[in-house]
């Protein structure tokens, strides 16, 4: 069975409540038609009742969250559980952005628990894995992705995948303007996925695996004739409503 594609926006740290639902509003036009590609968002999560009652009634795009917390509940100011963001509808739920690795020291490890943390709450984990421009001029781009992955195959296993989504994003490539080729983009995505498929080759074949550096309009309908690309995580792109609908029906052309 050919895999769907899904084209996910992270927002980041950018929106209000008016933003919040003149963008949905927007969107919503933009895709009424898209049917061959998934479709999420993440917005901050100040905004996601804003965002949940903005969605509701069309079933074209999901919600998700750029982040979640390890506990269900208790005392752990400023966390957001799992059962919090089933509350509002969300469903895609990004973890190990290089943001997060970078700027709160979030280690394979503690991700992986997080990922744990998701499949036992019946979320839907996208996994950040991605190496820095100093590591990819030092040839280390499979080590790195290795390891990331490790960390959740060698605790949780393969069948840990099954209906997740891996997202590669080189962090050289993030909100840069820089982006891999093509082809290079397509060769890290076949090594993510035979890495996985060492331990299942069919969790392999049905797991989804995005490209997520910097892209855009222009680029993204020759990232998605490739192989083992199934979509995009996407930064700035996804705060316009036109520029993000773009990059959406590239994948579902390029997948049909």
């Amino acid at each position: 069975m050919a895999r769907r594609p899904l084209v996910m926006g992270n927002w980041k740290l950018n929106g209000n409540k008016k933003f919040t639902k003149e963008l949905i509003e927007g969107l919503k036009k933009e895709l009424v038609d898209v049917k061959g590609c998934g479709v999420a968002i993440a917005p901050p999560v100040m905004y996601l009742a804003e965002a949940e009652a903005a969605l509701a009634g069309q079933d074209v795009i999901a919600l998700g969250s750029q982040n979640v917390d390890l506990n269900v509940s208790g005392a752990f100011t400023g966390d957001i559980s799992t059962e919090m963001l089933k509350d509002f509808g969300a469903k895609y739920i990004i973890i190990g952005h290089s943001e997060r690795r970078t700027y709160h020291k979030e280690s394979d490890e503690f991700i992986a628990k997080k990922f744990a943390a998701l499949k036992t709450a019946g979320l839907v984990p996208v996994l950040c894995i991605g190496e820095t421009e100093s590591e990819n001029e030092a040839g280390q781009t499979e080590a790195v992705v290795s390891r990331q992955l490790d960390a959740v195959l060698n605790t949780l296993g393969a069948e840990a995948f099954n209906g997740a989504v891996i997202a590669y994003e080189p962090i050289w490539a993030i909100g840069t303007g820089k982006s891999a080729t093509p082809a290079q983009a397509q060769a890290v995505h076949a090594f993510i996925r035979g890495h996985i498929a060492k331990k299942s080759q069919a969790v392999a074949d049905q797991v989804i695996i995005q490209y997520g550096g910097s892209v855009n309009d222009a680029n993204a309908a020759e990232l998605f004739t490739q192989p083992d690309i199934d979509g995009a995580l996407v930064g700035g792109a996804s705060l316009k409503a036109p520029a993000f609908a773009a990059i959406v029906k590239a994948a579902e052309k390029a997948k049909a």
